[in-house]
């Protein structure tokens, strides 16, 4: 197993599909999400690119895993095994963490709903652009 060898071209894209998916989310739930973490709209310091850098790179690293782990787990890239993977990574992994987290953190259920929504549809949105490039 080489760590090189997905293919990259598919690791972009869906780097690139997930985060403008995340700003529609995140636009279309605004007033939801900043009500959840306790702040208002106008609270959040945009002209403070840091967090978007920082998502572009943990979108890329996700993108890549699945491109890495998805042949490994299932014996093959396809469309429903980049979907499987994605969504079980997401069951084991980041909503149990997020759940694990927010509890200790006394954050609402609605910010663990909508931030894990959206990591949902990152793993599934990546899978299913790797499983289409095979």
């Amino acid at each position: 197993m080489s760590h090189f060898a997905v293919n990259w071209l598919a690791v972009i894209l869906a780097t690139v599909v997930s985060w403008g998916f995340g700003a529609g989310w995140y636009m279309l739930l605004a007033r939801q999400w900043t009500a959840a973490i306790g702040k208002k709209p106008e609270d959040i310091n945009k002209a403070d690119y840091t967090p978007y850098l920082w998502s572009v790179l943990c979108l890329a690293i996700m993108a890549y895993f699945i491109a890495l782990l998805t042949p490994l787990l299932t014996g093959s890239l396809s469309v429903t095994n980049g979907l499987i993977v994605g969504a079980h990574m997401w069951l084991g992994f980041i909503v149990t963490s997020m759940v694990l987290n927010h509890r200790y953190q006394g954050a609402r259920w609605s910010l663990t709903l909508i931030d894990s929504g959206y990591l949902l549809a990152v793993l599934l949105i990546d899978g299913a652009i790797i499983g289409v490039f095979g």
